[in-house]
């Protein structure tokens, strides 16, 4: 075994993101199991709401003290039903209380509707200089099974413009294994993402989720033989077209993967503020990582006599192993074995040893003197290959 593996393990720290949550929408949509709200309040508390997120900001600032940050998402609901004028005060009160780095990626969360779109330009002056585009589909029947308010002309106008505005990336949502989705219909919606020329490409599959309107009137999904068709398939298109997949469901040209979802799935370090976020720190001082939870209401959130956290603990030691490989091994570039050590605290143990040799010898992973990887085979059964972990 490696020296950086049987050495004493000591805690580093990690890089650092921050994630700004915005919790309105429209109408929640049947599939939504995020925290999220229908609008029901006109306007929106927009003012309001963005001097919690400040407050939120400053008292857990003390956690991450000078550590700089790499990236901001604003993530919902539906972050561009607020104004650019909103977020340009969100931003500029950001880098007033943590130390933002100066080529940090920013991205925002939008919808393809129209008044969200004629936007997306203001959200750029305001300091935002990346658009996660929640598209869905591009097939307006298929758009109305999944309860959204777009059509398949504003997704299109959506990206069109995204790409004229001086973005430095944008990224089309889209999901696949919809209710009574052909395989045609799935690299339809794949074809025109490619003809849009999006730098990333989001691509998961629906799956059905507790607390949802589909888990509890569950819609007509594709069979499994049409699922593994409609992936087979997709990804073959996204190769062709340039785009290489870096994550089990994250696809970009050249130099385009979203650096803040990096950062999770590397096992970094993230603050969460506004409703229901979460937050993983880790403590270097205390050889130790916390996670925090937010209130998860809006109301709850906002109420000045009640504390902005609903939960505080300390990760337990035995759940590290699981956690970081959960995380690690959705990326398909291979995994530092240093890394483990460095930002979990523990060295590897026997058992975990063997449970990895297991994955090897099932031919879900591949080892090399520094490295572990995921193969083809274990991206198809990753949870296979968890499991083993456990």
């Amino acid at each position: 075994m490696l020296e950086a593996l049987t050495r004493p393990a000591v805690l580093q720290l990690p890089p650092l993101s921050l994630y700004i949550h915005i919790p309105w929408c429209v109408q929640k949509c049947p599939y939504c199991d995020f925290n999220s709200h229908g609008q029901k309040q006109q306007p929106l508390p927009e003012a309001e709401y963005i001097s919690h997120l400040l407050e939120d900001l400053s008292r857990d600032a003390s956690l991450v003290k000078d550590r700089p940050i790499h990236s901001i998402f604003i993530g919902g609901g539906t972050p561009s039903l607020f104004s650019s004028a909103g977020i340009k005060r969100l931003l500029l009160g950001v880098k007033e209380r943590v130390n933002l780095l100066e080529h940090a990626e920013i991205t925002l969360e939008a919808n393809p509707g129209t008044v969200e779109s004629e936007r997306f330009a203001a959200y750029v002056a305001a300091g935002v200089n990346r658009i996660s585009i929640g598209v869905q589909s591009f097939q307006g029947e298929k758009l109305q099974s999944l309860g959204r308010i777009h059509d398949s002309a504003q997704a299109q106008s959506a990206a069109q413009l995204a790409s004229k505005i001086g973005l430095g990336s944008f990224n089309l949502d889209l999901m696949h294994g919809l209710p009574q989705q052909s395989v045609a219909d799935a690299l339809s919606d794949v074809q025109t993402a490619i003809a849009l020329q999006a730098p990333h490409v989001s691509w998961y599959q629906l799956t059905i989720e507790p607390n949802t309107q589909f888990y509890s009137k569950p819609p007509k999904l594709p069979q499994d033989d049409v699922l593994w068709d409609i992936q087979e398939q997709g990804l073959q298109l996204l190769e062709q077209a340039g785009y290489v997949q870096y994550e089990i469901s994250a696809f970009s040209q050249a130099g385009q993967q979203c650096q803040h979802n990096l950062n999770y799935w590397r096992f970094g370090d993230y603050l969460g503020i506004g409703c229901g976020a979460h937050s993983k720190i880790t403590l270097a001082d205390e050889q130790h990582i916390v996670r925090t939870v937010k209130v998860k209401h809006p109301k709850g959130y906002m109420d000045l006599s009640k504390d902005y956290r609903s939960d505080y603990k300390v990760v337990a030691e035995d759940e590290l192993p699981f956690e970081f490989f959960m995380n690690r091994l959705r990326l398909l570039e291979p995994c530092p074995k240093a890394d483990y050590p460095n930002f979990t605290g523990k060295e590897l143990s026997t058992s975990l040893q063997n449970s990895l040799q297991q994955g090897i010898d099932k031919g879900l992973l591949i080892e090399t003197a520094n490295t572990w990887q995921v193969t083809p085979l274990g991206r198809r059964y990753l949870n296979t290959l968890l499991e083993l972990l456990v």
